[in-house]
């Protein structure tokens, strides 16, 4: 796939799919509002079918660009289903039941500044083929979100001891019944966990607090214990082993082995 290859030349293939997914909508956003202003009588009559093509063009970026199939169908359907909101006469429950879902799932990232990222299959497979062998091993995803990789290790590395931490509390839920048992999953924030616990850490954040990460790292894990980052780096700390996965937004997985 062209967009797919093109990733690999361009700084946009370390962006977060959720930035990329955001940011494909803001010049066709702009680009609508000047047809509209140049052509107002043909505006409400047209605007439909703008809108539709505003969909399908953000689905066709998204494509381009190898996004997750559900990002692809958000870019599909995100402008049209809010262009159909605003034309309907919806109770303001359903407005406040939205905010509140949105505040239950996102609301840590206001403190951690960390967002909701998903791990995709292939590094959930990646991580069980080059995690270290042995019974009893303990690894905490920091952010563990809903649970994802958790479930994976569970199913694909059951010798592993599994914890996460989650500051969203709805998150926090879905990933408590989704493991049901097969990890303990605590609910706050990532900086009040001791990192001395663990084998393994893992973390996918985002570039903001990797430099607070690595400090906390140093601090508290022990020597020989892995510090694993799905795609983002650490500033000026070169990694001890990088490993290149084939996944529509071309993760990596970088390794450092404490000293």
């Amino acid at each position: 796939m062209a967009g797919a290859e093109a990733l690999t030349r361009l700084p946009l293939r370390r962006m977060p799919p959720a930035l990329l997914a955001l940011g494909l909508h803001v010049p066709l956003w702009g680009g609508l509002l000047v047809i509209c202003l140049a052509v107002p009588s043909g505006c409400e009559r047209s605007l439909p079918w703008l809108v539709l093509a505003e969909g399908l063009l953000a689905w066709g970026l998204s494509r381009w660009l190898g996004l997750p199939g559900w990002w692809q169908v958000i870019n599909l359907l995100f402008f049209p289903l809010l262009w159909l909101l605003g034309r309907n006469d919806i109770a303001p429950v359903w407005y406040l039941a939205g905010f509140l879902t949105l505040a239950l799932t996102s609301l840590g990232s206001v403190f951690t500044r960390v967002p909701l990222f998903l791990t995709s299959q292939r590094v959930i497979e990646a991580l069980a083929q080059h995690l270290p062998a042995g019974p009893g091993l303990r690894l905490i995803d920091l952010g563990c979100g809903l649970g994802g990789p958790l479930a994976g290790l569970a199913r694909l590395r059951p010798d592993l001891l599994l914890h996460g931490v989650e500051a969203a509390p709805l998150n926090w839920l879905l990933s408590r019944l989704r493991l049901d048992g097969r990890a303990r999953i605590r609910l706050g924030s990532l900086w009040d966990e001791d990192l001395s616990r663990y084998d393994i850490v893992y973390a996918y954040l985002s570039p903001a607090p990797m430099n607070r990460l690595w400090e906390q790292a140093r601090r508290q894990m022990r020597p020989g214990s892995l510090l694993i980052s799905n795609s983002f780096e650490i500033p000026g700390v070169p990694p001890d082993e990088v490993i290149e996965l084939d996944d529509p937004i071309r993760s990596r997985l970088l390794l450092w082995r404490m000293p």
